[in-house]
Parts: C-alpha cells; structure tokens; sequence
C-alpha cells in the first residue's frame, strides 16, 4: 500500500502547490472540488452505516454554509449586512428541516445527521479559503499549515510503526499510538520553526511559530479520530477509493475539518 500512497502524494501535491500559488477563483475551485467530495463521501459513510442523509440538504445548504463561511470574513470583497451569520445559519437551519418535513417518511435522525454534515464538512473546510485570502503572507501561511500538516501527519505513522506500544483508542482506530502522535506532533513543531524562516521570517516569531506548529499537530489530529468514529459506526475502512493508497477525499482533508477554522481565527487574533 505505500507505493500508491507515494504516487498519489507525487501527482498530487505538486497540483495543490500550484493552486495555492495561483489563490483566486483556481485555489477557490480546487477547495470547492474538495468539499463537495468529501460531502458526497460523508452521504456515502452515512448511508452504509444505515445512518440517512438527505443529500440534496447535504448538497445544497452545504455550499450554502460554505458561501458563508467565505462572504462572511471581515475582509471580503462585498458589503453585508448586519447578523449576515445569524441569518444564513437560520435559512440552513429553515431549509433542511423544510425539505425533511415534505420529504415522504420524513425522518428527524435523516434531518440530524444532514445538519451535522453541513456544519462539519463544507463551513470548516471554506476556511482554507480565507486562509490564503489573508493579505500579502496567505499564501504562505497557507504552505505553512498544509506542509506542517502533511509532516505531522507522515511522521506519526512512520513513529507509530516504529515505535508504537501504547493505542490511542483500540476501538476506534487500532493503528494509531501515542507514540505516533508524540513522535507527529516533535516533528511537527520543528518544521513549522523551518517554515518560519523560509517563508514568513518576518510575520512570525520563532516562538509563534512553534505554537502554531503545536496547534497544527495537537488540532490536526483530532478530526482524524472523529472520522475514525464516523467509518467505525458504518463498518468502513476508507471514505472511498478515489484516492490510491489514501482512500477517499475525506480521508485526505479530515486534519483540517477543525484545524482550517482554529488556524485562521489564531492568526487574525494573536498574530
């Protein structure tokens, strides 16, 4: 399985590279692929699972939530109006329980696992976009998290295989350690120091950077294991198989279903 993993990981990572660099509407399209996969992959979880979604709610309101998301930054290129947040959460929060109610054996648990896909999956991950919108350094704090990311994540499973002894959770993901994530989270906090100072040498401080690395590899984990509860409740191993060697989509993108959201607010906030 690591030979896919590695081809996957060449064609692909030069591809999200180049669109991050180009940022617009070629990194808001790359970003926008990524949620509607990763929706159509969560319905597909649900769905084994004999857990319901409604997927044109899933759909709908969460490229709705996803557009908010967006618009809703302070520095979007529109002007709203005021409690534009409030109001949109209350349309999807309307809309989905709308189309349930006129759904034939409409299903409050379909309407519960439709609201959480929303909010998990599209409003979270639209971050990314504000991310490399933030002006003049987005597109390197954007390198910065996603390679952070990307070490964290290779150096926990090459530490967990080499060194792990004590599981995480054996029910909900067997593989993963403790010393994996230990050995992730060391690594991730040194790279974050060396993206420093290739890419952002006057943004962030070397101790600013070593804290986003450890919010970076302690955050980035978290979803991970959420997934792990979502596949482990359905009795599936991968999202699905459109990724060789990694799965599915969801399974590639869930570090930054909370970490995207946390990462932008803690660099508007404390940088």
């Amino acid at each position: 399985m690591l030979l896919p993993r590695i081809i996957t990981a060449v064609i692909g990572i030069p591809l999200i590279i180049a669109a991050i660099h180009l940022g617009g509407i070629v990194y808001a399209a790359f970003v926008g692929c990524v949620i509607m996969l990763c929706l159509y992959e969560y319905g597909l979880i649900m769905r084994a699972g004999r857990k319901p979604v409604n997927m044109f709610s899933l759909i709908f309101f969460g490229l709705t939530a996803a557009a908010a998301a967006i618009l809703g930054r302070g520095a979007a290129p529109v002007n709203l109006p005021d409690n534009f947040y409030p109001f949109t959460i209350s349309f999807i929060i309307l809309g989905i329980m709308f189309v349930e109610v006129i759904t034939p054996r409409r299903s409050i648990e379909r309407a519960a696992f439709t609201f959480f896909g929303v909010f998990l999956i599209p409003w979270t991950l639209a971050h990314l976009i504000n991310i490399r919108e933030i002006k003049i350094y987005g597109e390197y704090l954007t390198l910065f998290m996603l390679i952070t990311v990307w070490v964290c994540d290779t150096m926990a499973y090459f530490s967990g295989r080499i060194f792990g002894r004590h599981k995480m959770n054996k029910e909900v993901s067997p593989k993963k350690t403790w010393e994996g994530a230990v050995g992730g989270t060391l690594f991730a906090v040194a790279a974050a120091a060396g993206l420093r100072a290739l890419l952002l040498p006057t943004v962030l401080s070397m101790w600013e950077a070593a804290g986003l690395g450890l919010l970076i590899a302690v955050v980035g984990q978290i979803p991970d294991l959420s997934e792990s509860i979502l596949k482990r409740g359905a009795s599936v191993k991968d999202s699905s198989s459109l990724l060789p060697g990694h799965g599915g989509f969801l399974d590639r993108f869930d570090s930054f279903l909370l970490l995207a959201p946390v990462f932008y607010y803690a660099v508007l906030f404390f940088i």
